[in-house]
């Protein structure tokens, strides 16, 4: 295993660039989209698990100091965002063996992978720390703003040029990029006069010294404290509740939608609206839980989050897919513009292969569970 990993890691840009490819060409299998055939979407499954694995160990690839990227802050022996994943992949193969082996029992199923799906969110979201699920936690959410840390560069860069090491003649050169080249020379220097005479005096206090200067210029890394619900609610109060209760909303309405979907069938549009419903209270709670109360207890979202509550909105453009809304409303607008376009040389073909897609794609529910 331990050879495989080094493999990806050298090959990095090969291997994603060939995950890619293959997941893309899935979609060409023939009879993907029949209840009765398997095989193209176990297919699928292998490849897109195979991928999501390759994908974390290129994630999780050492640095050059060789430590390993600790990505998430949990331990990668149990990487819930790659739990997660799996399932995702897993969960279409479950709905087609249901359908085929159970009919119309499959909800039960979709059911389950629904429940696991929505747990193993509820313990990432705990674990780390109560924040917002970025890709509904395949992405670790590090709660920097890429802005912010580079505005904080420069001001550090800044600090640096006028800082007390600056002091005399602008014109000389900043000293403390040359304590950290001197610095870095003799760490290194240290290095080997420490191996050339770890026999003899392993303690010296050389050795001691040059220690001590590289864990200055090297700080070990810090793991960040994970902030528990009671301290959330403590600082942030009311805003802090509705920001939870948002993202509560967000990971059980996939599973909430299935529950209602087994007990008033796809074709009702009660499961639709509730969905909807829980949609819009879950954003909308989001929305306003930067706004209660004084600034010191608002919740500021970083940039990736702001990105993740667009992506979350532009998810409800699925329900234009779900049934009973694309049976009644949908499908016939498709099937509207294919025959328009049906005379247009090479537009037409187009147009009736997409359109075959997305039909496909429908019958299916986890291609547009949109979780």
């Amino acid at each position: 295993m331990e050879a495989y990993k080094k493999w990806v890691w050298r090959n990095r840009d090969y291997v994603h660039s060939l995950g890619s490819l293959a997941n893309g060409l899935t979609w060409l299998l023939p009879e993907k989209f029949s209840a009765s055939e398997i095989g193209p979407e176990a297919v699928t499954a292998f490849l897109g698990i195979f991928t999501t694995i390759n994908e974390h160990i290129i994630e999780n690839a050492p640095t050059p100091r060789g430590h390993p990227v600790e990505s998430s802050g949990a331990d990668p022996s149990l990487s819930y965002p790659l739990l997660i994943a799996i399932l995702k992949d897993l969960e279409t193969v479950v709905e087609v063996a249901a359908e085929h082996f159970y009919g119309d029992k499959k909800w039960n199923f979709i059911i389950v992978t629904e429940a696991m799906k929505a747990l193993i969110r509820l313990a990432l979201f705990r674990d780390s720390g109560y924040k917002m699920l970025l890709q509904g936690g395949e992405t670790p959410n590090d709660g920097k703003d890429s802005n912010q840390s580079e505005l904080q560069n420069r001001a550090g860069n800044s600090d640096r040029n006028h800082g007390p090491y600056n002091l005399g003649n602008q014109n000389h050169h900043n000293p403390w990029n040359l304590e950290g080249r001197a610095m870095s020379a003799l760490s290194s220097f240290g290095q080997n006069a420490r191996t050339r005479t770890s026999t003899t005096s392993p303690t010296s206090g050389w050795s001691r010294r040059i220690q001590h200067q590289q864990a200055v210029i090297e700080p070990p890394m810090i793991k960040e404290r994970r902030k528990t619900l009671s301290e959330l609610l403590s600082e942030k109060g009311v805003n802090g509740a509705l920001f939870v209760m948002g993202e509560v909303l967000y990971i059980t309405r996939p599973l909430i939608y299935v529950l209602f979907i087994r007990k008033y069938g796809i074709r009702s549009w009660i499961p639709w609206a509730i969905s909807l419903s829980v949609d819009t209270l879950g954003m909308s709670i989001l929305s306003n839980s930067k706004w209660w109360g004084e600034r010191s207890k608002q919740i500021h979202f970083s940039g990736p989050e702001r990105d993740e509550l667009r992506r979350r909105k532009l998810l409800w453009a699925l329900y234009l897919m779900r049934d009973p809304f694309f049976t009644k409303y949908t499908r016939q607008k498709l099937e509207s513009s294919q025959k328009t376009l049906e005379p247009v040389p090479l537009i037409g073909f187009l147009t009736e292969k997409i359109v075959e897609l997305l039909e496909g794609a429908q019958s299916r529910y986890t291609y547009i569970s949109g979780s």
